[in-house]
């Protein structure tokens, strides 16, 4: 059990670490001062990371996975040992998703504020 939350705490931090506000929007540099836009990109990218509900997010993607797959092993008449190791899977699937849709969360946040800043945002 362990090393399955051991698992599960590292998938969530591979995920989380993906992008989010880290994240470099493809812009139409066209006339833009490249100097002025890595600073805007910075301070966005700040805006971002203050995203609150990122690690809520994959804490509760976690805890619903675990206990989704716990009651799954329970219903298809698993014994304790199948059902700790459902309820584990269950957790890492729930809380890798729950950080995808945080660093999701961030991005949006980065490519809001360079277009509220007057950029053109490709992706």
């Amino acid at each position: 059990m362990n090393k399955l939350l051991t698992l599960s705490s590292l998938v969530v931090l591979i995920t989380v670490g993906c992008a989010g506000a880290n994240v470099r929007p493809l812009i139409d540099m066209k006339g833009v001062n490249e100097a002025a836009y890595e600073k805007d990109l910075s301070e966005c990218q700040n805006y971002a990371q203050q995203q609150s509900g990122m690690g809520e997010t994959a804490a509760k993607g976690a805890g619903a996975g675990a206990v989704v797959g716990g009651l799954l092993g329970l219903v298809t008449g698993g014994n304790t040992t199948g059902i700790v190791q459902a309820a584990g899977a269950s957790a890492v699937i729930g809380g890798a998703g729950g950080a995808f849709t945080g660093n999701q969360a961030q991005e949006a946040v980065v490519k809001r504020c360079l277009s509220g800043r007057g950029y053109k945002v490709l992706n």
